[in-house]
């Protein structure tokens, strides 16, 4: 009997750690917060409406052509779009320095961006709503649409252990 209380403390104690992975600025919500009326631009100025891609595990990631730790996480959050075993994944990189679409379109260029699309928060009016403290930061959405968990500063979006937990939502 205490061989098989065992076997199960060490099978579920090794789920948990998929579970949550072990990065400092992630944070995990406890319950799951809906928000209304979630529109930023595309990069031809066409509104855009988070609730339209339900259905979808979201990344909204937020960030600015002048914040050093974003120029350094873009690149992981760009081969993360385009990483296979996340088939039901979208980035949505979310431009909130009131930059230009050129001035943004070159930082893409600079960082060899090929998988990401560039959207802008202009009126940084999703920058007030998330309450949002720094750049960079990026919040995660599940399927139904609710945010679930939110990263603060900048993480590398390549980390193994960050991939197979988002796996478990998508």
């Amino acid at each position: 009997m205490k061989f098989l209380i065992f076997i199960y403390l060490i099978t579920t104690s090794s789920g948990y750690a998929v579970e949550k992975p072990n990065i400092d600025n992630l944070v995990l919500l406890k319950k799951p917060k809906t928000y209304e009326q979630v529109i930023f631009k595309d990069k031809n100025q066409k509104d855009l409406d988070l609730s339209d891609y339900k259905g979808k595990l979201l990344v909204l990631n937020f960030w600015a052509t002048w914040c050093a730790p974003c120029r350094e996480e873009m690149p992981s959050l760009d081969s993360l779009q385009s990483d296979k075993r996340l088939t039901n994944l979208k980035v949505f990189p979310i431009n909130i320095g009131q930059e230009n679409l050129l001035k943004s379109e070159m930082f893409f260029e600079e960082l060899g961006i090929q998988n990401l699309e560039i959207y802008f928060d202009s009126t940084i009016t999703l920058a007030k709503k998330f309450s949002l403290r720094g750049l960079p930061t990026t919040i995660l959405f599940d399927k139904e649409g609710n945010e679930f968990a939110r990263i603060i500063g900048s993480i590398d979006f390549n980390n193994e252990e960050f991939i197979n937990w988002l796996r478990l939502y998508n």
